[in-house]
């Protein structure tokens, strides 16, 4: 209970210190930090409403990212859409094949990958292309970054079996490292270690400068999505709906809850605030688990599957489902306390900023929330 307490404590630390060097205006990274844990403090209007939405004629799976005022995504026509906080197109870049990741926002560049095994760098301002570089097969999951100070890269998983680094400036390769599978989710970032987990059935540790592995612990099931990362902690589920909490410093499984009979796969990353971690499932429900023990806190039932990923502050937690709405929860008990007809499955994963959150469509759509 020792060694947990102290997980616990420095998991605080880490996320509040983290967050507040982050402009409140900026959500970079589709899960708002490179440790995927979805947590942020801005606060969250109790009753928003929609300010404007924005059509752009094709499906998207992508999640959007904020930066210098611009709202950012791709879309299945191979799109990639800066539009401006007023809901207008401020450029499109075409990338030619299906942009189902979500982009990354790096200094004054987009980064996002393609279904050709294309990750493209964008300038941000201009929507001009900066650098390509290839691998060989689909990416499905966004870019992230790391950096040890001395040197700097963007990370990816692809299709090919690999997860590769390539620097930021030129788009050429630094290491790849091979796994057994399909690398789908987004790797995650924390203390210059990449963890990421693949259809292999691993979760791998690995250094971010040498891109070699730290350690490797096997799960026997695809693992579809991404850990979150808090405090020495990786909270993730995978394709037969186990979810587990690993202790990243003994590389053992500190807890876990086992598929119930109905249970669907977990394809959602984990949010994380404070002690609690929230999860969407197949089956339909979003479930609160204590971040210490792994005791179920509370679930709440949809009409749809949840595939998208939550984002939580202290208080609340807002996410989409499926069945065309968008919900938003008191954490303490997983009571409802506002929800939003969008009129299309949604399977993306809110952008979060001061006055303003942001969410797709399934059908194409930017929704812009906030108060009127």
């Amino acid at each position: 209970m020792t060694k947990l307490f102290k997980i616990f404590v420095l998991f605080q630390l880490t996320v509040y210190n983290g967050f507040s060097q982050i402009d409140d205006q900026e959500w970079i990274n589709f899960r708002g930090k490179p440790d995927l844990s979805g947590f942020t403090l801005n606060e969250l209007p109790l009753s928003p409403s929609l300010v404007w939405s924005l059509s752009t004629g094709a499906r998207t799976k992508s999640s959007p990212v904020v930066s210098g005022g611009m709202i950012i995504f791709g879309n299945d026509k191979g799109s990639v859409i800066a539009a401006g906080t007023d809901g207008k197109i401020k450029w499109k870049y075409e990338g030619g094949t299906a942009a189902e990741a979500p982009p990354l926002i790096y200094e004054n560049k987009v980064i996002i990958g393609f279904n050709d095994g294309s990750l493209h760098s964008i300038d941000k301002n201009t929507g001009k292309l900066v650098w390509k570089y290839k691998t060989d097969s689909q990416i499905a999951g966004s870019a992230n970054s790391w950096s040890t100070g001395k040197k700097s890269g963007i990370v990816i998983g692809s299709y090919d079996y690999y997860l590769h680094s390539v620097d930021p400036g030129t788009g050429r390769l630094q290491w790849k490292l091979e796994t057994q599978n399909y690398v789908n989710g987004t790797p995650a970032v924390a203390n210059n270690n990449i963890i990421f987990g693949g259809c292999d059935g691993f979760i791998r540790i690995v250094d971010a400068y040498t891109g070699k592995e730290k350690d490797t612990i096997q799960i026997g099931t695809y693992i579809a999505s991404s850990p979150a990362l808090s405090g020495g902690m990786a909270c993730f589920g995978d394709y037969d709906g186990n979810f587990f909490c690993l202790d990243m410093l003994s590389g053992k499984i500190g807890w876990s809850i086992p598929a119930g009979e109905t249970s669907g796969s977990v394809v959602a990353i984990p949010a994380i605030s404070r002690n609690s971690v929230i999860i969407g499932n197949e089956d339909k429900y979003l479930y609160c688990y204590d971040l210490i023990s792994g005791k179920l806190r509370w679930k709440f039932r949809t009409n749809g599957r949840i595939v998208g990923s939550a984002v939580v502050n202290t208080s609340k937690v807002i996410f989409g489902s499926t069945d065309g709405y968008i919900y938003m929860l008191n954490i303490q008990d997983g009571k409802k306390l506002w929800s939003f007809n969008a009129g299309a499955p949604v399977s993306s994963s809110p952008a979060v900023t001061k006055d303003r959150f942001y969410f797709l469509t399934e059908d194409g759509r930017l929704l812009a929330f906030g108060n009127k």
